[in-house]
Protein backbone atom coordinates (compact mmCIF):
# COMPACT_ATOMS: atom_id res chain seq x y z
CA UNK A 1 0.00 0.00 0.00
CA UNK A 2 2.85 2.28 0.96
CA UNK A 3 4.58 1.50 -2.31
CA UNK A 4 1.23 2.13 -4.15
CA UNK A 5 0.97 5.66 -2.17
CA UNK A 6 4.50 6.06 -3.18
CA UNK A 7 4.20 5.73 -7.10
CA UNK A 8 0.58 7.49 -7.07
CA UNK A 9 2.73 10.65 -5.27
CA UNK A 10 5.63 10.73 -8.05
CA UNK A 11 3.76 10.54 -10.37
CA UNK A 12 1.46 13.64 -8.90
CA UNK A 13 4.66 15.47 -8.90
CA UNK A 14 5.80 14.35 -12.43
CA UNK A 15 2.54 15.81 -13.97
CA UNK A 16 2.76 18.95 -11.52
CA UNK A 17 6.17 19.81 -12.72
CA UNK A 18 5.75 19.43 -16.34
CA UNK A 19 2.24 21.35 -15.70
CA UNK A 20 3.93 24.70 -14.46
CA UNK A 21 6.81 24.09 -17.28
CA UNK A 22 3.69 24.31 -19.72
CA UNK A 23 2.08 27.04 -18.49
CA UNK A 24 5.55 29.55 -17.79
CA UNK A 25 6.38 27.70 -22.09
CA UNK A 26 2.76 29.25 -22.67
CA UNK A 27 2.90 32.44 -20.99
CA UNK A 28 6.69 32.84 -22.41
CA UNK A 29 5.26 32.62 -25.98
CA UNK A 30 2.30 35.03 -25.21
CA UNK A 31 4.42 37.40 -24.35
CA UNK A 32 6.89 36.93 -27.46
CA UNK A 33 3.95 37.42 -29.43
CA UNK A 34 2.60 40.54 -27.76
CA UNK A 35 5.89 42.06 -28.56
CA UNK A 36 5.91 41.17 -31.85
CA UNK A 37 4.51 43.62 -34.61
CA UNK A 38 4.17 42.65 -38.14
CA UNK A 39 5.52 45.35 -40.69
CA UNK A 40 4.63 44.83 -44.33
CA UNK A 41 5.36 40.74 -44.81
CA UNK A 42 8.33 40.58 -42.20
CA UNK A 43 7.94 40.03 -38.41
CA UNK A 44 10.10 42.11 -36.07
CA UNK A 45 10.24 42.63 -32.14
CA UNK A 46 11.22 45.48 -29.50
CA UNK A 47 14.97 45.37 -28.40
CA UNK A 48 15.13 42.40 -25.51
CA UNK A 49 14.17 43.56 -22.01
CA UNK A 50 12.15 42.86 -18.84
CA UNK A 51 9.11 44.32 -17.88
CA UNK A 52 9.91 44.90 -14.34
CA UNK A 53 6.97 45.05 -11.73
CA UNK A 54 3.37 45.59 -12.47
CA UNK A 55 2.28 49.21 -13.14
CA UNK A 56 5.31 50.78 -11.88
CA UNK A 57 7.87 48.55 -14.29
CA UNK A 58 10.95 49.43 -13.80
CA UNK A 59 10.34 53.18 -12.37
CA UNK A 60 12.07 53.42 -9.26
CA UNK A 61 15.10 51.57 -10.16
CA UNK A 62 15.32 54.61 -12.58
CA UNK A 63 14.88 57.49 -10.76
CA UNK A 64 17.09 55.89 -8.28
CA UNK A 65 19.59 55.65 -10.60
CA UNK A 66 19.37 59.18 -12.55
CA UNK A 67 19.21 61.08 -9.47
CA UNK A 68 22.18 59.14 -7.88
CA UNK A 69 25.89 60.41 -8.34
CA UNK A 70 25.65 57.98 -11.15
CA UNK A 71 23.20 57.95 -13.98
CA UNK A 72 23.98 55.41 -16.07
CA UNK A 73 23.78 52.62 -13.08
CA UNK A 74 20.67 50.97 -14.30
CA UNK A 75 21.37 51.20 -17.92
CA UNK A 76 24.74 49.92 -17.42
CA UNK A 77 23.16 47.20 -15.70
CA UNK A 78 20.61 46.41 -18.07
CA UNK A 79 23.49 46.49 -20.86
CA UNK A 80 24.95 43.53 -19.54
CA UNK A 81 21.78 41.49 -20.16
CA UNK A 82 20.19 42.92 -22.94
CA UNK A 83 22.88 44.97 -24.92
CA UNK A 84 23.13 48.65 -25.65
CA UNK A 85 19.37 49.41 -27.14
CA UNK A 86 17.00 47.37 -24.62
CA UNK A 87 13.15 47.94 -23.12
CA UNK A 88 11.57 48.15 -20.04
CA UNK A 89 8.70 49.39 -18.63
CA UNK A 90 8.89 52.90 -17.31
CA UNK A 91 6.20 55.86 -16.90
CA UNK A 92 3.63 53.43 -17.32
CA UNK A 93 4.38 51.88 -21.00
CA UNK A 94 6.74 50.39 -22.93
CA UNK A 95 10.11 52.06 -23.21
CA UNK A 96 12.84 51.77 -25.19
CA UNK A 97 16.68 52.61 -23.99
CA UNK A 98 19.78 53.43 -25.97
CA UNK A 99 23.62 53.86 -24.55
CA UNK A 100 24.18 53.01 -28.68
CA UNK A 101 25.84 56.00 -30.07
CA UNK A 102 24.62 55.61 -33.93
CA UNK A 103 21.29 54.84 -32.89
CA UNK A 104 20.44 58.09 -30.56
CA UNK A 105 21.69 59.88 -33.33
CA UNK A 106 19.23 58.35 -35.51
CA UNK A 107 16.60 59.29 -33.15
CA UNK A 108 17.99 62.87 -32.61
CA UNK A 109 18.39 63.79 -36.47
CA UNK A 110 14.78 62.55 -36.78
CA UNK A 111 12.83 65.03 -34.27
CA UNK A 112 9.38 65.99 -35.85
CA UNK A 113 9.95 63.32 -38.30
CA UNK A 114 10.14 59.63 -36.86
CA UNK A 115 10.26 60.87 -33.13
CA UNK A 116 8.97 63.92 -30.77
CA UNK A 117 10.09 65.43 -27.85
CA UNK A 118 7.27 64.11 -24.87
CA UNK A 119 7.79 65.10 -21.10
CA UNK A 120 5.65 64.67 -18.23
CA UNK A 121 2.45 66.64 -17.56
CA UNK A 122 3.96 68.02 -14.32
CA UNK A 123 7.11 69.47 -16.48
CA UNK A 124 4.74 70.32 -19.38
CA UNK A 125 2.83 72.61 -16.35
CA UNK A 126 5.94 74.14 -14.94
CA UNK A 127 7.54 75.54 -18.32
CA UNK A 128 4.25 76.53 -19.70
CA UNK A 129 2.86 74.78 -23.17
CA UNK A 130 4.18 76.68 -25.61
CA UNK A 131 7.67 76.63 -24.54
CA UNK A 132 10.44 76.08 -27.45
CA UNK A 133 11.10 72.78 -25.27
CA UNK A 134 7.63 71.32 -25.22
CA UNK A 135 5.92 72.24 -28.24
CA UNK A 136 6.04 70.44 -31.79
CA UNK A 137 6.30 70.82 -35.47
CA UNK A 138 6.49 74.91 -37.33
CA UNK A 139 5.87 76.41 -33.88
CA UNK A 140 8.62 74.70 -32.32
CA UNK A 141 11.24 75.61 -35.39
CA UNK A 142 9.84 79.27 -35.79
CA UNK A 143 11.00 79.27 -31.90
CA UNK A 144 13.97 77.09 -31.97
CA UNK A 145 14.99 79.60 -35.02
CA UNK A 146 14.45 82.75 -32.76
CA UNK A 147 16.34 81.67 -30.15
CA UNK A 148 19.49 80.74 -31.69
CA UNK A 149 19.47 83.65 -33.81
CA UNK A 150 19.26 85.77 -30.40
CA UNK A 151 22.20 83.91 -28.72
CA UNK A 152 24.73 83.85 -32.11
CA UNK A 153 28.13 85.45 -30.48
CA UNK A 154 28.80 87.36 -33.91
CA UNK A 155 25.62 89.01 -33.03
CA UNK A 156 26.31 89.37 -28.91
CA UNK A 157 30.04 90.85 -28.88
CA UNK A 158 28.18 93.67 -31.54
CA UNK A 159 26.80 94.77 -28.10
CA UNK A 160 29.54 94.44 -25.65
CA UNK A 161 28.64 91.02 -24.02
CA UNK A 162 31.50 90.34 -23.17
CA UNK A 163 32.17 93.12 -21.45
CA UNK A 164 28.66 92.86 -19.82
CA UNK A 165 29.37 88.61 -18.98
CA UNK A 166 32.56 89.72 -17.68
CA UNK A 167 31.52 93.06 -15.15
CA UNK A 168 28.68 90.87 -13.84
CA UNK A 169 31.20 87.94 -12.92
CA UNK A 170 33.65 89.99 -11.01
CA UNK A 171 30.54 91.53 -9.63
CA UNK A 172 29.16 88.25 -8.15
CA UNK A 173 33.02 87.29 -7.43
CA UNK A 174 33.54 90.34 -4.96
CA UNK A 175 30.09 89.73 -3.14
CA UNK A 176 31.76 86.94 -0.97
CA UNK A 177 34.00 87.63 1.73
CA UNK A 178 37.44 86.59 1.31
CA UNK A 179 39.55 83.72 3.17
CA UNK A 180 36.46 81.94 3.52
CA UNK A 181 35.04 78.93 2.01
CA UNK A 182 33.10 79.15 -1.02
CA UNK A 183 30.10 76.93 -2.32
CA UNK A 184 30.75 76.74 -5.70
CA UNK A 185 27.66 75.22 -7.01
CA UNK A 186 25.38 78.03 -5.03
CA UNK A 187 27.95 80.47 -6.40
CA UNK A 188 27.88 79.21 -10.39
CA UNK A 189 23.67 79.02 -9.93
CA UNK A 190 23.00 82.29 -9.02
CA UNK A 191 25.95 83.39 -11.75
CA UNK A 192 23.74 81.86 -14.34
CA UNK A 193 21.04 83.61 -13.18
CA UNK A 194 22.43 86.85 -12.79
CA UNK A 195 23.91 86.62 -16.19
CA UNK A 196 20.16 85.73 -17.92
CA UNK A 197 18.18 88.38 -15.78
CA UNK A 198 20.47 90.82 -16.71
CA UNK A 199 20.86 90.48 -20.61
CA UNK A 200 17.32 89.28 -20.76
CA UNK A 201 15.44 92.27 -18.14
CA UNK A 202 17.86 94.20 -17.68
CA UNK A 203 17.51 93.55 -13.57
CA UNK A 204 20.67 94.14 -11.43
CA UNK A 205 19.09 94.24 -8.25
CA UNK A 206 20.64 92.13 -5.80
CA UNK A 207 17.32 91.06 -4.22
CA UNK A 208 15.70 90.64 -6.74
CA UNK A 209 18.34 88.50 -8.33
CA UNK A 210 18.44 86.49 -5.24
CA UNK A 211 14.75 85.20 -5.61
CA UNK A 212 15.14 84.34 -9.00
CA UNK A 213 18.44 82.26 -8.20
CA UNK A 214 15.90 80.70 -5.16
CA UNK A 215 13.19 80.13 -7.39
CA UNK A 216 15.21 78.32 -10.27
CA UNK A 217 16.78 76.60 -7.31
CA UNK A 218 14.00 75.14 -6.51
CA UNK A 219 13.24 74.40 -10.15
CA UNK A 220 15.80 72.12 -10.67
CA UNK A 221 17.88 71.46 -7.92
CA UNK A 222 21.51 71.17 -8.87
CA UNK A 223 21.25 71.11 -12.55
CA UNK A 224 24.40 73.57 -13.12
CA UNK A 225 27.52 72.52 -11.40
CA UNK A 226 31.24 73.40 -12.25
CA UNK A 227 33.71 70.92 -10.89
CA UNK A 228 36.31 72.93 -8.30
CA UNK A 229 39.86 73.56 -9.13
CA UNK A 230 41.42 71.90 -6.34
CA UNK A 231 44.76 73.27 -5.14
CA UNK A 232 47.36 71.05 -6.00
CA UNK A 233 45.61 68.98 -8.50
CA UNK A 234 47.29 69.05 -12.03
CA UNK A 235 44.66 70.33 -14.29
CA UNK A 236 44.47 73.22 -11.70
CA UNK A 237 48.12 73.91 -12.24
CA UNK A 238 47.82 73.40 -15.55
CA UNK A 239 44.59 75.90 -15.62
CA UNK A 240 46.33 78.58 -13.35
CA UNK A 241 48.97 78.39 -15.73
CA UNK A 242 46.94 79.16 -18.86
CA UNK A 243 45.10 81.81 -16.95
CA UNK A 244 47.56 83.60 -15.71
CA UNK A 245 49.55 83.97 -18.77
CA UNK A 246 46.62 85.38 -20.22
CA UNK A 247 46.52 88.13 -17.32
CA UNK A 248 50.39 88.87 -17.70
CA UNK A 249 49.26 89.68 -21.47
CA UNK A 250 47.28 92.52 -20.69
CA UNK A 251 48.18 96.09 -20.95
CA UNK A 252 48.00 97.96 -17.74
CA UNK A 253 44.62 99.45 -17.62
CA UNK A 254 43.33 96.74 -20.00
CA UNK A 255 41.68 94.32 -17.92
CA UNK A 256 38.74 92.68 -19.78
CA UNK A 257 38.91 90.05 -21.74
CA UNK A 258 38.72 89.98 -25.74
CA UNK A 259 37.37 87.63 -27.79
CA UNK A 260 41.16 86.67 -28.93
CA UNK A 261 41.56 86.11 -25.30
CA UNK A 262 39.06 83.37 -25.35
CA UNK A 263 39.81 82.13 -28.48
CA UNK A 264 43.38 81.95 -26.79
CA UNK A 265 42.18 79.37 -23.55
CA UNK A 266 42.91 75.68 -25.12
CA UNK A 267 43.08 73.57 -21.55
CA UNK A 268 39.99 75.69 -20.26
CA UNK A 269 38.04 74.64 -23.53
CA UNK A 270 39.21 71.30 -22.32
CA UNK A 271 38.31 71.59 -18.93
CA UNK A 272 34.60 73.03 -20.09
CA UNK A 273 34.45 69.64 -22.65
CA UNK A 274 35.61 67.17 -19.77
CA UNK A 275 32.94 68.74 -17.35
CA UNK A 276 29.96 68.54 -20.11
CA UNK A 277 31.16 65.27 -20.71
CA UNK A 278 30.95 63.98 -16.83
CA UNK A 279 28.24 66.48 -15.57
CA UNK A 280 26.25 67.86 -18.54
CA UNK A 281 22.74 68.64 -17.97
CA UNK A 282 21.25 66.54 -21.24
CA UNK A 283 22.38 63.19 -19.40
CA UNK A 284 18.86 61.45 -21.40
CA UNK A 285 16.17 62.97 -23.85
CA UNK A 286 13.14 61.54 -23.84
CA UNK A 287 11.43 61.19 -27.38
CA UNK A 288 7.81 59.28 -28.54
CA UNK A 289 7.60 57.45 -31.75
CA UNK A 290 5.22 59.14 -33.88
CA UNK A 291 4.92 55.98 -35.71
CA UNK A 292 5.79 52.49 -35.98
CA UNK A 293 9.62 52.79 -36.57
CA UNK A 294 11.70 50.20 -38.19
CA UNK A 295 15.57 50.12 -36.96
CA UNK A 296 17.61 47.11 -37.72
CA UNK A 297 15.83 43.94 -36.26
CA UNK A 298 13.44 45.85 -34.17
CA UNK A 299 10.20 47.95 -34.19
CA UNK A 300 9.69 51.00 -32.18
CA UNK A 301 5.69 51.12 -32.29
CA UNK A 302 4.06 54.12 -32.46
CA UNK A 303 3.35 56.13 -28.93
CA UNK A 304 6.18 54.22 -27.27
CA UNK A 305 8.82 55.97 -25.21
CA UNK A 306 12.22 55.99 -26.51
CA UNK A 307 15.21 57.43 -24.18
CA UNK A 308 18.54 58.18 -25.76
CA UNK A 309 20.90 57.77 -22.85
CA UNK A 310 23.94 60.40 -23.91
CA UNK A 311 25.45 60.05 -20.44
CA UNK A 312 26.05 56.68 -20.86
CA UNK A 313 27.99 57.34 -24.02
CA UNK A 314 29.39 59.90 -22.32
CA UNK A 315 30.89 57.61 -19.30
CA UNK A 316 30.80 54.23 -21.82
CA UNK A 317 34.72 52.83 -21.05
CA UNK A 318 35.27 51.29 -24.16
CA UNK A 319 34.73 54.88 -25.59
CA UNK A 320 36.80 56.61 -23.08
CA UNK A 321 39.70 55.38 -21.13
CA UNK A 322 39.33 55.82 -17.32
CA UNK A 323 35.61 57.33 -18.44
CA UNK A 324 34.83 58.32 -15.01
CA UNK A 325 37.96 59.83 -14.28
CA UNK A 326 38.32 63.81 -14.95
CA UNK A 327 40.84 64.24 -17.05
CA UNK A 328 41.01 67.71 -19.60
CA UNK A 329 43.72 66.38 -21.61
CA UNK A 330 42.01 63.17 -22.85
CA UNK A 331 40.59 66.02 -25.56
CA UNK A 332 44.21 66.71 -26.12
CA UNK A 333 44.89 63.49 -27.34
CA UNK A 334 44.10 63.44 -31.30
CA UNK A 335 42.50 60.45 -31.11
CA UNK A 336 39.80 61.93 -29.90
CA UNK A 337 39.68 65.21 -31.81
CA UNK A 338 37.19 63.78 -33.66
CA UNK A 339 35.07 62.50 -30.98
CA UNK A 340 35.23 66.34 -29.57
CA UNK A 341 33.45 67.62 -31.86
CA UNK A 342 29.72 68.63 -29.92
CA UNK A 343 27.82 69.79 -32.93
CA UNK A 344 28.44 66.43 -35.20
CA UNK A 345 30.44 64.07 -32.79
CA UNK A 346 28.62 60.20 -32.10
CA UNK A 347 30.37 59.69 -28.67
CA UNK A 348 29.96 63.64 -27.39
CA UNK A 349 26.32 65.49 -27.13
CA UNK A 350 26.23 67.21 -24.57
CA UNK A 351 23.81 69.96 -26.23
CA UNK A 352 21.73 67.36 -27.48
CA UNK A 353 21.39 67.18 -31.29
CA UNK A 354 19.03 67.61 -34.60
CA UNK A 355 15.83 70.65 -34.23
CA UNK A 356 16.21 70.23 -30.90
CA UNK A 357 19.96 71.49 -30.45
CA UNK A 358 20.39 73.63 -27.64
CA UNK A 359 20.60 77.11 -29.61
CA UNK A 360 22.74 78.72 -26.01
CA UNK A 361 25.77 75.84 -26.83
CA UNK A 362 28.27 78.15 -28.02
CA UNK A 363 27.19 81.05 -25.66
CA UNK A 364 26.89 78.79 -22.49
CA UNK A 365 30.73 77.76 -23.49
CA UNK A 366 31.51 81.69 -23.22
CA UNK A 367 30.19 82.06 -19.58
CA UNK A 368 31.73 79.15 -18.46
CA UNK A 369 35.12 80.14 -19.76
CA UNK A 370 35.20 83.64 -18.31
CA UNK A 371 33.62 82.49 -15.19
CA UNK A 372 36.68 79.90 -14.94
CA UNK A 373 39.68 82.72 -15.63
CA UNK A 374 38.14 85.12 -13.14
CA UNK A 375 37.95 82.12 -10.63
CA UNK A 376 40.94 80.65 -10.80
CA UNK A 377 43.02 84.01 -10.88
CA UNK A 378 40.97 85.62 -8.09
CA UNK A 379 41.05 82.39 -5.73
CA UNK A 380 43.33 80.32 -4.47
Amino acid sequence: MGGLFSAGTNSYLVIMIWSVLFVLFVARFLRKIKEKKVVGSRIYKLPPGRRGWPIVGDSFEWYNAVASSHPPQFVEQQIKRFGKIFSCSLFGKRCVVSADPSFNRFVMQNEGKLFQSSYPKSFKDLVGKNGVITVHGEQQRKLHSIASNMMRLDKLLKINLLDDIQMVITQALSNYPTNQPLLLQDLCRKLAIHLMVNQLLGISSELEINEMAQCFSDFVDGCLSVPINLPGCAYHTAMKDEQDSLRRSKSVGEEMLTWHDYKAMPFTQCVIDETLRLGGIAIWLLREAKEDVEYQDYVIPKGCFVVPFLSAVHLDENVYNEALAFSPWRWMDSENQEKRNWRSSLYFAPFGGGARFCPGAELARLQIALFLHYFVTTYR
